[in-house]
């Protein structure tokens, strides 16, 4: 299973963070909740908050992180390592 990856259009944090999935080849499903209501309100029952990016992967949350935590997130998920698409 990918993560999905919660993002606001214009957020460099976000930028950053899809740049560091493209990089590492690291396949993932984007949702922009910018304008989304339905995005919003899954991104809050998720992480409990509207801050991105924020990476669910199969249930395990990461809110409102940087490349360095996300860096660490992704060494518990193994598979994160190939593209699954």
């Amino acid at each position: 299973m990918k993560p999905t990856l919660y993002v606001k259009t214009g957020c460099p944090y976000c930028k950053a963070a899809m740049d560091y999935l493209d990089g590492n080849n690291i396949a993932y499903e984007k949702v922009d909740v910018r304008g989304s209501d339905a995005g919003m309100k899954k991104l809050e029952a998720l992480s409990g908050q509207t801050k991105t990016p924020t990476i669910d992967w199969d249930g395990d949350v990461l809110p409102d992180f940087g490349v360095e935590e996300l860096e660490k997130f992704l060494r518990k998920h193994p598979h994160s390592q190939q593209s699954g698409s």
